[in-house]
């Protein structure tokens, strides 16, 4: 039986943008646009979405794509390589082995799986809730939908309700006695108790946006609604380039960041996320270090701060693992 939805506590407003310089709002579109063309290639950089892009059927890149998603928190060979093993263990048609999940079977491989502190108990109950989506909507997109609303500002009110559905499923089949915080639940987080929804964010925007990095799978959220997955990254190009006036990673930030971006791009604001990452996975932002912002390709708008790295550690820790 379908759960009601509940109506997030925080109010839904507008977020605002942090006020820029003239100067400065007037040199960063142009730098965006750059950076944007200089990584809108499929092989800019190494990244999850490029094993989901392995995958030609739309229904085996939506079911990849999550599960890459969701494990993509903690080092980057680290990430490919847990997703490397649990694509071999899903095999060439991902979708229909999720769609004949049994989750009384051993799943021994499976079960040996660990990433962090993900346990292979939590990624078979990751895959039984998918197996459980699909046999009720025939997509993760149509589940998804049963939420969502075209005259929203963003998504954040259907990912609320996404996750709640989504943990409303059976979960005992899997668990026997479900913990009081089961481990599957890290792969559902809630705006409306403030996490940033990073890796939720991120499935999104490989699913609705369409170039050269996304995949472009679903065809009934615009992308003007989406919002930017926060990573430590993200968090630091964020401040640097004040998109954001808050110190402290979650939806508020990733919500404003995305209002700033909204103003350059209100189509797609999200469509700058890709190269923004990479800046900061190369090293190139100077955010707290002593380099400054000589390496950084936009050198010149962005303002580094000076002294320790440690705020930048404690939000690299709390965007990656907690969102």
């Amino acid at each position: 039986m379908r759960q009601s939805q509940q109506q997030p506590r925080h109010p839904r407003v507008a977020p605002r943008s942090p006020r820029r310089d003239t100067q400065g709002a007037r040199n960063l579109r142009p730098r965006l646009e750059q950076l944007y063309e200089d990584y809108n290639r499929e092989d800019a950089a190494a990244d999850p979405v490029q094993i989901v892009r392995r995958y030609s059927r739309p229904e085996d890149q939506e079911v990849v794509g999550f599960c890459a998603a969701a494990l993509a928190f903690g080092r980057v060979a680290s990430v490919l390589n847990t997703i490397e093993t649990l694509t071999t263990i899903l095999g060439p048609e991902p979708a229909a082995f999720v769609r004949r999940f049994d989750p009384a079977a051993p799943h021994a491989e499976l079960r040996a799986m660990v990433h962090r502190w993900t346990r292979g108990v939590d990624i078979a109950a990751l895959l039984w809730v998918l197996s459980q989506m699909l046999d009720r909507n025939g997509s993760i997109e149509k589940f998804f939908l049963e939420g969502y609303r075209s005259d929203t500002i963003d998504i954040s009110d259907a990912l609320d309700s996404f996750s709640q559905r989504a943990l409303a499923l059976d979960l005992r089949s899997v668990y026997g006695r479900v913990p009081k915080r089961a481990g599957v639940c890290y792969f559902f987080p809630r705006p409306s108790a403030g996490s940033g929804c990073k890796r939720l964010n991120l499935f999104l925007r490989w699913m609705v946006r369409h170039d050269e990095v996304d995949l472009g799978v679903w065809q009934s959220i615009a992308p003007s609604k989406l919002i930017v997955p926060l990573d430590t990254h993200v968090i630091r190009l964020g401040r640097c380039l004040g998109l954001t006036r808050y110190a402290s990673p979650g939806w508020r930030m990733a919500s404003e960041i995305t209002a700033s971006l909204r103003a350059i791009d209100p189509v797609d604001p999200v469509r700058f996320d890709f190269s923004i990452c990479h800046v900061g996975m190369m090293n190139a932002c100077g955010y707290g270090r002593r380099q400054g912002d000589a390496q950084c390709p936009l050198k010149g708008i962005c303002r580094p701060r000076a002294g320790r790295a440690a705020p930048a550690s404690r939000s690299r820790r709390r965007s990656s693992d907690s969102s």
